[in-house]
């Protein structure tokens, strides 16, 4: 019953939030007329209110309200009426953290799982995976665990990338990192590039935009993934 799109980011270069997403959030939000939107990451530490009234700007543009859950004295009652819902960027450390201290986790987890149609960018697609241990965010906060809502059968790594070999920059590439994590964690891990998302339709995952996506697994050779390919088999 999931209906989602998974995207790497909110915003791509040379275009406005969430613009190149325009017509998978026409079809995804189909049906609602108000979405629940969850501003825990808070990017650049603004806060739930500022997140929230910049978010409802862009959702007007196609006649759909936005309405912060942090305005609910109950959030799992929030989560379990929402027509539909939208996690946003920003620090997945700090987004995990909430969800978990407000009990929202779970239920966040039953709500798409039942077929609630569900927008995640950036932080907001990192809980999609089965933990959130693939961050690229620094750790500003302990969450009580890493574990995340197991959307799809793998981790994420949004804001994918590749190695720039004129660079003279000598730290890690996120492929190092991936490779790091996969000397004790076993699971896959998608890199997903800015302008990519996936689209998932009940069991059925698809790459979605211009770009591929590379795969990682434990003790096998990254590979790269085209456009319009499904990714129901990684786990």
């Amino acid at each position: 019953m999931q209906n989602c799109v998974i995207a790497s980011t909110s915003a791509i270069h040379g275009s406005k939030t969430l613009e190149y997403l325009e017509d998978a959030l026409i079809e995804l939000y189909a049906n609602c007329t108000e979405i629940l939107f969850i501003p825990y990451a808070r990017p650049s530490g603004i806060s739930h209110d500022e997140y929230t009234i910049k978010v409802q700007t862009v959702f007007k543009k196609i006649g759909k309200n936005i309405v912060g859950i942090h305005t609910y004295e109950d959030t799992q009652k929030a989560i379990e009426n929402a027509q539909g819902i939208y996690t946003g960027g920003g620090n997945t450390f700090l987004l995990v953290d909430q969800l978990y201290r407000n009990k929202i986790l779970e239920p966040l987890k039953n709500s798409i799982k039942s077929g609630t149609p569900y927008l995640g960018t950036s932080a907001g697609s990192n809980i999609c995976g089965l933990t959130m241990q693939t961050t690229n965010d620094m750790p500003i906060v302990h969450p009580p665990s890493f574990k995340t809502l197991g959307i799809v059968p793998f981790n994420l790594n949004p804001h994918y990338l590749d190695p720039d070999p004129n660079s003279t920059h000598k730290g890690e590439t996120r492929e190092t990192r991936i490779e790091e994590f996969h000397t004790i964690n076993s699971q896959p891990v998608i890199g997903l590039r800015e302008g990519s998302w996936l689209r998932v339709d009940q069991n059925e995952i698809i790459l979605e935009g211009n770009l591929s996506a590379r795969v990682f697994q434990q003790n096998k050779t990254p590979y790269e993934i085209d456009p319009k390919s499904s990714l129901s088999h990684i786990n």
